[in-house]
């Protein structure tokens, strides 16, 4: 009759005084399940207790976590499948070669998160963890691309044995941390840029009587405004410095982007376009100012015009379709006999080499040149997924530099204005140029010479990697002006694969040319088998 009822048990327990309390349970079956139970006692504090709010606030952080996980996933999801599909999302025939698709990835990233740096300011934090996260992901294809080497290994009987082993492809395990460093380093040049005081940006909507200063009629840009009596002495050092250390960014983003596009291969397609000599590439004015007997590259540049963009993309368009059309041709009489050509070889080698030093002269003059038709159909017809991912992410990461460097002469052009006018077109005058010294072409026959004694002169700097270690001399630390200072060192100290900076000496930065450094940037990686 007592089935199904439970049973009322006294249970004794001990409180924290040592004091015996009793309670009484209901719905106990067996006592010996009470030995099984974690019973506690409200005078145990032991354990501190947790409130509802807290419970409910970690419960949310985790629901948030996990929605931000699942964002991520699909987002990584949508990139992925864009890129398999070659970016035709229906499935078609459409689709473009993997190489181009993620070329195309990296430069839409930049472009959405670069795209709009109209002020010399920090990186919101969002902007900063988006492009960290999303340039890692379409960078990491390339931890997959692999090539054997050889590796000594040593088996049980102690006898060594040459076993062929995976390792990332030279080229690319030279070059991606080279490129992440200056990725690194240009972020946080903009970082440097949070707390600034001395200069600031108004509106292009504003009155009239509010705007600043706008160089070279960019009405698209927020203008720059100064203190009537311009920025001081310090600042105005610790931009000239941000500037220098960002050219030497740009520029060595540059030549790595050269290096790469140098390795790829002439489109067939390309070939077809071209005319069939020189001189119909080029036009006649040019060709003659080009094959005359005393050639003065500089003289023949101050000739063109080069009023606009699309002018000096034109010119150095017809000279590269002119390299190319020589080269083909001495390449192709090689071996055979030369008489009866109406252009020997030799003055085809030297009308090559006058028009490689003018393109070289183009490249100084005009960092920011858009890509020229060869680049693109390089870029366009390139199978090597390698080196489609150094080719984008050096050249987002050059177009950033060139963006940077505008913004810091918009600043110095503005405070040369509250010094007399005549300076500031001095100024503008200057910053049109490469802050360089310009290259040495006195006595200079031949660039193929000028690059076979940077070569020599380069032999202590192996890799490109090693390149980025330029040595900077800067030793006022006065000047920092409570600014974290664009330091160099701190990124390649302790780093064996990277030469460590010199001490810091003066307060201007040692400049470089884009062609001092060249010899030893533009030599190729080890052949691939």
């Amino acid at each position: 009759m007592f089935e199904g009822r439970h049973a009322h048990s006294n249970v004794v327990l001990e409180n924290a005084h040592g004091k015996e309390m009793k309670f009484r349970t209901q719905g106990v079956k067996s006592s010996s399940a009470l030995e099984l139970q974690n019973l506690g006692s409200i005078f145990n504090r032991s354990v501190d207790p947790i409130s509802r709010f807290a419970k409910e606030g970690a419960r949310s952080r985790n629901i948030h976590k996990d929605n931000k996980q699942a964002s991520d996933m699909e987002m990584m999801k949508e990139r992925f499948a864009k890129l398999l599909l070659g970016e035709d999302m229906s499935g078609g025939e459409k689709g473009v070669p993997s190489a181009l698709a993620l070329s195309n990835a990296i430069t839409n990233l930049a472009a959405s998160v670069f795209g709009e740096q109209w002020k010399l300011e920090a990186m919101s934090q969002e902007r900063k963890a988006r492009w960290r996260k999303e340039i890692n992901w379409l960078l990491s294809v390339s931890d997959y691309i692999v090539e054997f080497v050889p590796s000594q290994q040593k088996s049980k009987d102690g006898t060594n044995m040459e076993v062929m082993v995976t390792q990332q492809r030279r080229d690319l395990l030279m070059n991606i941390p080279a490129l992440k460093k200056l990725d690194a380093m240009l972020i946080d040049c903009l970082e440097n840029f949070k707390d600034e005081n001395e200069f600031w940006y108004v509106s292009r909507d504003a009155a009239e009587s509010e705007k600043g200063v706008q160089r070279n009629d960019k009405w698209w840009l927020p203008s720059v405004k100064v203190p009537p009596e311009g920025l001081s002495d310090e600042c105005r050092k610790w931009l000239q410095y941000q500037k220098d250390c960002v050219n030497q960014v740009h520029k060595t983003s540059m030549v790595i982007n050269a290096q790469i596009l140098s390795e790829m291969g002439i489109p067939e397609n390309y070939i077809e376009s071209l005319p069939k000599n020189g001189r119909a590439s080029l036009g006649d004015s040019i060709y003659k100012s080009i094959t005359i007997e005393f050639f003065d590259p500089e003289q023949f540049l101050s000739t063109m015009d080069l009023s606009t963009e699309h002018k000096v993309l034109d010119l150095k368009n017809r000279i590269e379709a002119s390299i190319v059309i020589w080269k083909r041709k001495i390449d192709h009489k090689d071996g055979k006999s030369s008489w009866g050509l109406a252009v020997s070889v030799e003055k085809r080698e030297l009308f090559e080499e006058r028009a490689e030093t003018i393109l070289l002269l183009l490249k100084q003059k005009f960092p920011g040149l858009p890509q020229s038709s060869l680049d693109i159909s390089k870029i366009e017809c390139n199978k090597d997924i390698g080196h489609s991912v150094l080719e984008s992410y050096s050249r987002v990461l050059e177009s950033l530099a060139n963006t940077v460097m505008s913004r810091i002469e918009d600043v110095l052009y503005a405070d040369s204005l509250t010094q007399g006018p005549s300076l500031a077109i001095e100024k503008l005058n200057l910053s049109s140029a490469d802050s360089s010294p310009p290259l040495p072409l006195s006595g200079m026959s031949t660039p193929r010479e000028l690059e076979a004694d940077m070569l020599s002169s380069a032999a202590q700097t192996p890799t490109l990697s090693d390149f980025i270690g330029w040595s900077v001399e800067l030793g006022d630390t006065g000047m920092k002006k409570n600014h974290s200072t664009f330091n160099l060192e701190a990124y390649f100290k302790g780093e064996n694969d990277y030469k460590c900076m010199g001490k810091l000496a003066s307060i201007t930065p040692k400049k470089f040319s884009y062609i001092e450094k060249i010899g030893s940037a533009l030599r190729s990686p080890t052949a691939r088998h």
